[in-house]
Formats: structure tokens, sequence, C-alpha cells
């Protein structure tokens, strides 16, 4: 506990906004549901956190996909307004480290789904200027961007074509490529043609969850810590724990494969899917597990590339012991009892993600002043 108050703690991946736009809540207190709010989050140490403007993919296909991202950034906004003491915005990693033991809590915000960018590169412009710092290419289904891993059709075979004019935008510009949600194919197009560092923002690894391919295998972690980049490991019970991965993956399949059947439309699939997992529950991992995922890409590629990304608000299966923003104390503890000293803690705690967005900010100055 003494640690987590101590170190700089930079969670990159929370959906708190869309929660609150199911069902608003005063976060700046504490609240009976969710798993973020600012006296949890005090309790737990934490010092800043990527809130995402989550973008559903039914979004894409309705067309409205710019509109509902701005009003979420309005959201995110908002937060900071009305509570000044609780919450502070932070555009950069020096105005995470400003902010650090000030009180206040620092929000950055990240859009989940490039659906927004809408295939025009004026729209990335448009919410860098917001304030939005990282792009997750794509979420559940393929995008206008690149495949999904979640998705069964590949209709891209890894990266579109404004997908490949995005990436070194994405460079020039400074904001940073999350390659989480990403297919297998599209991630290492992505490392092939960016000229920065590049991050999964919440990812943990496949070595676990074999066949799983929302994580990461051990090549890529390897090649993306070759990139200068980082996974920030995430808390889902189904990434982190092999048989309730196998549950997952076995449930997700009679869904799609009775959705098919009954010829559902998305939104049926969907509501069938809520309403069987509420029917079949799935169990928790636990807080071990997480800390089994930090080790073991710390042992492939080293303490220097591996970070925190919780994705607190987002899933509905949180390990014991760490089930909200209350618990980092509780991983830090498991981390001390594999033998992890405190600078290596405090590089996966927060300070190798600001190296790398700080690295992600120098190559963009750089390719801007370049002839």
């Amino acid at each position: 506990m003494e640690l987590a108050q101590e170190l700089l703690i930079v969670d990159t991946h929370q959906d708190t906004p869309y929660r609150l736009k199911k069902k608003a809540e005063d976060i700046a207190q504490r609240t009976d549901g969710g798993h973020f709010d600012y006296p949890r989050a005090k309790e737990g140490g934490l010092d800043a956190v990527f809130m995402a403007a989550y973008v559903p993919a039914a979004r894409e296909e309705e067309g409205d996909a710019r509109r509902f991202t701005d009003e979420t950034i309005d959201l995110i906004e908002r937060l900071a307004q009305d509570n000044p003491n609780q919450f502070v915005l932070a555009r950069s990693p020096a105005d995470i480290q400003n902010q650090f033991g000030k009180g206040p809590l620092s929000i950055a915000i990240g859009i989940e789904n490039g659906a927004p960018l809408e295939g025009n590169l004026d729209n990335l412009k448009h919410f860098y200027d917001r304030g939005v710092r990282y792009i997750t290419l794509c979420h559940s289904k393929n995008n206008h961007i690149c495949d999904s891993s979640f998705d069964t059709t590949r209709k891209w075979h890894g990266l579109s074509p404004f997908g490949k004019e995005l990436v070194p935008a994405m460079n020039r510009l400074g904001m940073i490529i999350d390659i989480s949600h990403v297919s297998d194919d599209a991630f290492y197009q992505v490392i092939e043609l960016s000229k920065t560092p590049v991050v999964a923002t919440h990812s943990s690894c496949r070595h676990f969850t074999p066949g799983w391919e929302r994580n990461m295998n051990d090549d890529m972690i390897r090649r993306l810590a070759e990139k200068g980049g980082v996974i920030q490991i995430t808390f889902g019970s189904i990434f982190v724990n092999t048989e309730l991965n196998r549950q997952f993956v076995e449930a997700t399949d009679h869904i799609n494969s009775h959705a098919a059947t009954q010829q559902f439309n998305s939104q049926q699939r969907d509501a069938f899917a809520k309403d069987y997992f509420k029917q079949h529950p799935l169990g928790q991992a636990d807080v071990a597990d997480v800390a089994a995922h930090i080790d073991h890409a710390v042992q492939l590629v080293g303490v220097d590339h591996v970070g925190l990304g919780s994705d607190f608000d987002g899933v509905s299966s949180l390990p014991i012991g760490l089930t909200d923003v209350s618990c980092y104390p509780n991983l830090i503890q498991k981390l001390i009892e594999k033998g992890y000293k405190k600078e290596d803690i405090r590089k996966i705690c927060g300070a190798n993600f600001i190296r790398v967005w700080t690295a992600i900010q120098q190559a963009a100055h750089d390719l801007q002043s370049a002839p």
C-alpha cells in the first residue's frame, strides 16, 4: 500500500465513460456500482487514467460514429470541469508528471475503435485537437481501418488502404497507435509501417489462452518491444485465466452458432449473448493470474516493456483481489512476492508507459521537422 501511494500508477484503459452514458453516477463520490470512482482510485494509489471514448461497432454501420465520440469526449471534459478538485485533464506525459502528487487524478483520453475517423484524416486532427492521445484501431468487428481479432471474416487481411495511410499520419501527429483488438495480420502490418513505438493499451499474453487472438502471442510481444513499445496487461478474468478463457470461447461459439441459425441481426445477437451470460455466469480469476501475465511478459522482453491497462468498467468478470481501482496494492503485493524490486514495480506501474509516450511525442516532432 505504501508503494501504491508513492509510485506513479498509470492505467491506460478504463471504460467508465461508456458506463456513465448508460447510467449517470457521480464518480467524484464513492459509487455503489462500477469499478471506478475518485475515492476508490485514491485508496488504490491510481494517479492517471486513460478514459476510453468507446465506440460500438454498430456506430460505423449507422454512420454516426464521429458524433457519438464527440459526445463521449464532452462527457469526459465535464468530469474535470464539474469536479476540479478530483479530476484534471492531461494531454501529455508532462501533464501527468506535473500533476503527480497534487490531489486530482489525471484523465487522458483514448478512442476505442477508429470508426469515428470515417475514412478522413482531417478527423484524426480533429480528435487530437480535442485531447485524444491514442486510438484503438478497431473493436469487436472489422471496420474501415483494419480487421478485428474478434471477427471471423477477414475483410482486409490486416489493414485497409485507409489504415495504411492512417499509421504514418498518426506517427506524424504524435497519436499513439493502440493495437489491442486488431487481428494478427493487422498487428504485423502496423509494426512494419509505424516509424514510432506502438502500444497495446489493454491486452494480455496468449501463452495462457492458446489460440485466442485477442491476447498477444510471444512473437508479437517481442516485436512490440523491439519497436520500443509496451504491452499494458489487462485484468479481465477471461484474459488471464486459462480455464475461464476456454469456457468463454465455448460459450461464444454456442452464441454465434445459435445467432446464425436464427438469423439474428447484431442487436439480437448481442441481446441473446447478454442473456446467455446472465444465465451462465463465468467465474473469477485471481490477482495472481494477472501477476503471472506480467511476469511472463517480463521474462520474454524485460521489465521495460510491460505496464497496466485494467479495462475496468469494460469487463464483467474481474479477478479476486482486483475487482476495482482500490486494488492496485494487491497486484503490487503479488509482484513483491515474485521478487520484483521497487524500481521494477515503478516501471510497470507507469514509468514505462510515460517513457514510450514521450518517445512517440519526440518522434512526431522529428517527423514534423524533417524537410
